[in-house]
């Protein structure tokens, strides 16, 4: 049997365009830290390493199962790519200024001992420094609000609007001065106007 995300978690990944208040439980990811413009040639190669590692531990997952029982997870869809952006002090279009932690979530049966045997054949196989930095960690995000967004990345402000105004007439207000991106959309396979993200920050 595979797991299907999209299907068994529809409230961290099937949100829609109207804003609103959830409960992230702890998850699993594949994490690595990164500054600088996202345009620019190194955050490509971060992302690369990821999904490079990604499916790595996917694979190395199905070798180590057997499908003897039609109700056992054997297989998985690999998550989408998330990041946490951390706002910056002066200029707000100066995106040299960035600092993110890019992610690929991993299912709940996928152990830390999965991911070091997975890191290991990939470096073998796809050698980069890079997969030294990639960390295997638990992201406990708790309450948030988030709204699913649809269009250009440089207008995210509007979509965000509506997160501050539900946050506003709840009565809450943001914990710390990062976000959450989900990136349900490959960028290089659809239009502008048509990218959907998960745009996500704390409450309290």
């Amino acid at each position: 049997m595979k797991y299907e995300w999209k299907k068994t978690e529809k409230n961290i990944y099937g949100v829609k365009q109207i804003p609103k208040i959830e409960d992230i439980p702890a998850q699993n990811f594949i994490m690595i830290k990164g500054s600088g413009n996202p345009n620019m040639e190194d955050f490509s190669n971060r992302v690369s390493v990821l999904y490079s590692l990604a499916y790595s531990i996917k694979m190395l997952f199905k070798k180590t199962i057997k499908d003897e029982d039609s109700e056992k997870i054997t297989d998985f869809t690999v998550y989408p790519l998330e990041g946490i952006w951390e706002e910056w002090e002066g200029e707000k279009a100066d995106k040299s200024k960035l600092r993110y932690t890019i992610m690929i979530k991993q299912p709940d049966f996928i152990t830390r001992d999965i991911f070091e045997k997975a890191l290991e054949e990939v470096k073998k196989k796809k050698p980069n420094n890079l997969y030294d930095e990639i960390v295997f960690e638990v992201l406990k995000e708790g309450r948030v609000i988030q709204v699913l967004h649809i269009g250009s990345y440089d207008d995210e402000p509007e979509s965000f609007e509506k997160i501050e105004k539900l946050a506003s007439k709840m009565g809450l207000s943001r914990i710390g001065n990062s976000h959450k991106e989900i990136y349900l959309s490959n960028k290089n396979r659809t239009a502008k106007d048509k990218q959907k993200t998960v745009l996500r920050y704390s409450v309290r």
